[in-house]
């Protein structure tokens, strides 16, 4: 009797156990959010969930393009847009690491032709936005009226290089203030060229990609390579879906053109939980935010912003929080990562009218009310 009612105890523990640790929500939940984009014919959006270094939702949306109709899967590989940074800024620190790069260097240590006003900017500062570099869109030379998009010549981040060093000052003194930049990444991919001897891409690939598994991830880079699996851009016009895969500023790398699925980001975001690149202590640079001296950094929509290398860095619900946005012609994406919850959300779309940061908070709200 005694051995029975302990087996019985012993069973409803269990239980007790294993509801515990299911707590979490359902993938019925979780799906709810993104129910709307189901389709086969619509662009859509690839979802991953990573809860415990564990799978917990992978699930695709829609089709890749509209030519072929080919289902959005695990291998779908995405445009990250600025999604891009955090590899750029993990290049530049393992130039640090092999002592051939310092965070303390200037522009012009290393490129010594920069004008002037880019001897007081540091490495440090093109990694965390207070540069004060120009935005090179907006010194880009603008096509006539009417003509097509794919008769618009591309830049890349040589030639951003070049429209930088055409410039007498910058927007502000460098570490003054905090300004999201497109050119200071596009300037950090010219330096890992310069400081490692090798192609931006190949040093990607040769440092990153490769060591990591990441088999389907590249710097795209038009004639030179071909993108997999790949998914195409989208805009809605008129109520119909359009393709807008690309613009006159999709062939600069270093802020925004690397191309990854959810396959290959899963395994990214395991090298980040495992230190599988970086020691703890190693990465803690990127993790800290830059604190300016005039004042709190702000996002364009009003709200409060911090920034590591390569990361944002403000809390969502007083949870630590790393996460980054991509946003360009056709695509948009996010990859949030709450390292304390040990929860990893990934949202991958090609089409432009979506908001993957919203999307994945609404799913970051699910698990995080759940402990």
């Amino acid at each position: 009797m005694i051995r029975w009612f302990a087996l019985v105890i012993g069973l409803i523990l269990a239980l007790i156990t294993t509801m515990s640790a299911s707590a979490d929500p359902s993938a019925n939940e979780v799906a709810a959010i993104f129910a709307s984009l189901k389709s086969e014919n619509a662009p859509g959006a690839a979802v991953l969930v990573i809860r415990d270094g564990r799978i917990a939702f992978l699930r695709e949306y829609g089709v890749t393009d509209l030519r072929t109709l080919n289902k959005i899967n695990a291998q779908t590989n995405f445009r990250l847009a600025s999604s891009t940074k955090q590899f750029t800024a993990t290049a530049v620190m393992l130039l640090v690491r092999d002592g051939k790069l310092h965070y303390d260097d200037h522009l012009t240590d290393i490129f010594p032709e920069f004008p002037a006003y880019g001897k007081p900017i540091t490495v440090r500062n093109l990694l965390n936005h207070t540069s004060g570099l120009r935005d090179y869109e907006d010194l880009m030379p603008q096509p006539r009226a009417g003509t097509p998009s794919n008769k618009i010549p591309q830049i890349h981040d040589a030639g951003v290089l070049k429209l930088l060093e055409r410039q007498t000052s910058g927007k502000f003194p460098a570490g003054a203030k905090w300004d999201y930049s497109n050119s200071g990444y596009a300037v950090l991919a010219m330096m890992v060229e310069k400081v490692s001897g090798e192609p931006f891409g190949q040093f990607l690939q040769e440092r990153i990609f490769t060591p990591l598994d990441m088999t389907n991830t590249i710097a795209y880079e038009k004639g030179k390579n071909e993108v997999t699996h790949r998914a195409y851009g989208h805009s809605r016009q008129r109520n119909r879906w359009r393709e807008t895969d690309q613009s006159s500023t999709s062939a600069v790398l270093g802020d925004g053109g690397v191309y990854s699925s959810l396959e290959d980001l899963e395994k990214w975001d395991r090298a980040l939980r495992n230190h599988t690149l970086f020691s703890e202590a190693e990465m803690q640079p990127a993790l800290t935010p830059v604190n300016p001296p005039q004042g709190q950094p702000y996002h364009p929509d009003g709200t409060p912003a911090a920034y590591g290398f390569g990361w944002f860095l403000n809390p969502y619900h007083n949870h630590k929080r790393m996460w980054h946005y991509g946003e360009t012609v056709g695509f948009r994406t996010v990859i949030e990562r709450f390292p304390d919850d040990k929860l990893s959300i990934i949202v991958l779309c090609n089409r432009a009218d979506l908001n993957p940061e919203q999307l994945s908070l609404k799913v970051a709200d699910l698990y995080l009310a759940q402990r």
